[in-house]
């Protein structure tokens, strides 16, 4: 597996794995616990070294997956997880008491004695981004947590962090139908030298064309709350993935790989992590970092988004976006 460096000096797979989907968020989960444990396990054999997860993921139950599974190989993973929700409440929660406390149980919940990426989940307008920053320092001089992330975070508080300790990573949500972080996320990160992990690099499974206009979603799938979603906004899109079909039945690929290939094409220090609960479908994705796009073939690709149809989020959920 092809390796790639996060800021100054994390190195990571190129691609890694978002854990997420394996305890919420897109419907029934087809394999038990101990199916999960073994997918993790073996994407570990495959190469990966990246996994992600986050105390309001379940929540807590997650957490709790990921270090179980990965407890027998941690030597040889990265683990990054994420504080910031009041869990249990509609509400963000930032300041350093609930910082330290959240690491202390994720330490628990991980079976770890170190953090290797600390995220902040979301930014919370009630505590200055500076004594975040701060307090996630005095942690890695502690030996609790290794590098500082943000997550869904702008170009300025990404900045002001930096300037408090450097930040190793930013997580947000990018691909050919989501390029909110091209206007001035990215450039920032390239030139404060942050890497940058995308999440539902995939489209959350439209760029994979497994999504259609008649797809129903189970009640508990969060797609069928998106705005992008909608039937009529599935219908719009679908010329999209049918030019990325296109193009990856011309390459030998799956429309996946052809997604995820174009993410990595755009930086060195992109690092996808698509989400799965199949070892076929980690196999699949990992052989995105092989495909070799052209610099036509890319354009083509570039020009994809601007036929997106649907915001990524409704208002409300927008409300937990550093825009």
């Amino acid at each position: 597996m092809q390796k790639r460096t996060l800021g100054r000096g994390l190195e990571v797979s190129a691609i890694g794995l978002g854990c997420m989907g394996m305890s919420q968020a897109y419907g029934p989960n087809p394999g038990s616990r101990d199916d999960m444990i073994t997918v993790l396990r073996g994407a570990v054999d495959l190469g990966v070294t990246l996994f992600d997860t986050a105390e309001v993921y379940g929540p807590y139950v997650n957490e709790e997956l990921v270090g179980e599974a990965l407890a027998p190989v941690r030597d040889q993973v990265v683990i990054a997880t994420k504080f910031g929700f009041r869990i249990g409440e509609d509400g963000l929660d930032s300041r350093p008491e609930h910082i330290r406390a959240v690491v202390e149980a994720s330490l628990r919940r991980l079976r770890t004695d170190v953090i290797d990426l600390l995220y902040q989940h979301r930014v919370d307008p009630a505590v200055p981004i500076e004594d975040v920053a701060g307090t996630v320092a005095e942690l890695i001089a502690e030996g609790k947590v290794r590098h500082l992330g943000l997550s869904e975070a702008s170009a300025a508080t990404i900045r002001r962090a930096h300037a408090v300790h450097p930040v190793t990573a930013v997580q947000s949500e990018y691909s050919l139908w989501t390029r909110d972080p091209e206007g001035e996320v990215l450039p920032a990160l390239y030139e404060l030298g942050i890497g940058f992990v995308p999440f539902s690099p995939l489209g959350r499974g439209f760029l994979t064309g497994a999504i259609d206009a008649t797809t129903a979603f189970a009640a508990d799938d969060m797609r069928g709350g998106l705005p992008r979603f909608t039937e009529e906004n599935r219908a719009a899109n679908a010329a999209l993935i049918g030019r990325v079909t296109a193009l990856a039945a011309a390459k030998d690929a799956t429309p996946g790989q052809v997604a995820l290939a174009w993410l990595l094409a755009q930086q060195p220090w992109i690092v996808p992590i698509p989400g799965t609960r199949r070892i076929s479908r980690i196999r699949e994705n990992l052989a995105a970092a092989d495909l070799v796009l052209s610099p036509d073939e890319l354009a083509e690709l570039d020009a994809l988004a601007a036929g997106v149809r649907g915001e990524r989020y409704s208002a409300a959920q927008f409300s937990h976006v550093d825009r």
